[in-house]
């Protein structure tokens, strides 16, 4: 009953055609700082192939708790941290974790196209909040009170966003907070783009009073660190979270890779400038973006986090699957429909912005023209 990934089908078409250029998957186009590789390299040389504690290099688990204290957020390296092959499998084995059959998990949406899949493999049943561009594709307080029933167990988060770039303010969160206690709810945060944040500061959402020990944070080292064919990952939570998700990792992976998991202490330990280096060029890829769709005649709210543009084609007559798959056979752009993203995408288009700049460029060309020569009814309006 659960169907394949849309962004994926769009890359496998997009993968046969020769001259394309793929806004579709959400993959870094840097590739892995030089300082990062070479200590996977220099860990080889020192032999060192063997397994990990199922929890991880404690060296490594060292290291995310002092990231995570920068954060305003304290915990044991022994017992509340776990290292996973990506985030993917930190957010499966979060969801086996903490729902059981019947269980309800509210997801915000858009969002990333596995969450509702693992809900439902999970036993859970998904229960989707739609957000909107006139919100900035924000959660807020009053859609998620009106999604909670006596079955609501799990709030499912990612700001910023996949696919919208949306990110939550302070005020907004602890609202949500307030809810989540008074409705005793637990919440996995998928943080994975919070070092892509363009607009203020990012909030994590443990370090809000009375969040920590109701919350599983998943992060890792594949979007700021472009690192994502290393597939590591890791989790953060109360020690009983923890000890549980060991549980089922330990029987299904074991560990994570011990190359990857070299490569990752030595991003976290010296990586900043490498970061802060492609955050930059996100953002002026950003604001070429938000601006070249605004010029060729399609709203884009402006994204404030992530590397992803969301612009609205609702106006053009087509649906989301219409202009994307019209649009790579006629000017050879790859989007991702938006109602793969669950509901609030249709109308929507995602766009990856982690690409070179001359591509992004003609990409946008293209775009244009392809509205042009069909003479859509594409419109001037803005949401910011």
């Amino acid at each position: 009953m659960i169907p394949p990934s849309g962004i994926r089908r769009f890359f496998d078409l997009a993968a046969e055609m020769e001259g394309v250029i793929s806004l579709g998957v959400g993959e870094p186009d840097f590739v892995t700082p030089w300082h990062i590789r070479e200590s996977c390299v220099y860990s080889l040389n020192r032999g060192r192939t063997s397994y990990t504690s199922n929890h991880g290099l404690l060296e490594l688990r060292e290291e995310i708790v002092q990231y995570m204290g920068s954060q305003g957020v304290h915990y044991d390296p022994r017992k509340e941290v776990l290292v996973t092959v990506g985030v993917s499998e930190a957010l499966d084995i979060a969801l086996r974790t903490l729902i059981s059959p019947g269980d309800e998990v509210i997801i915000p949406t858009p969002c990333y196209v596995s969450y509702i899949p693992c809900t439902t493999l999970a036993g859970g049943v998904p229960v989707t909040v739609a957000t909107s561009m006139e919100d900035n594709f924000r959660l807020t307080a009053d859609k998620l009170e009106a999604a909670i029933t006596p079955k609501s167990k799990v709030l499912l988060l990612c700001f910023p966003n996949n696919p919208t770039g949306a990110i939550m303010d302070k005020e907004t969160l602890l609202q949500i907070a307030q809810l989540v206690e008074k409705h005793d709810l637990l919440v996995i945060a998928d943080e994975i783009y919070e070092r892509l944040t363009y607009h203020g500061q990012h909030t994590c959402f443990a370090s809000l009073p009375g969040m920590r020990d109701r919350t599983i944070i998943l992060n890792g080292f594949s979007k700021a660190y472009a690192m994502t064919g290393w597939r590591l990952g890791y989790a953060v939570g109360h020690e009983d979270f923890i000890a549980a998700m060991t549980k089922i990792h330990q029987y299904t992976m074991l560990c994570a890779p011990v190359t990857a998991q070299y490569a990752a202490l030595e991003a976290l330990r010296n990586g900043k400038t490498a970061v802060d280096n492609m955050v930059d060029q996100y953002n002026r890829r950003r604001r070429l973006v938000v601006h070249g769709f605004k010029e060729i005649g399609l709203p884009c709210f402006e994204p404030g986090g992530a590397f992803y543009a969301f612009p609205y084609i609702g106006d053009t007559g087509l649906t989301a699957a219409e202009f994307a798959e019209n649009l790579l056979m006629e000017e050879k752009v790859a989007v991702v429909p938006g109602d793969v993203f669950g509901p609030g995408g249709e109308g929507c288009v995602r766009c990856s912005y982690a690409s070179s700049v001359e591509d992004l460029t003609e990409a946008i060309k293209r775009i244009g023209r392809f509205i042009k020569r069909h003479g859509i009814n594409a419109t001037k309006q803005v949401y910011i």
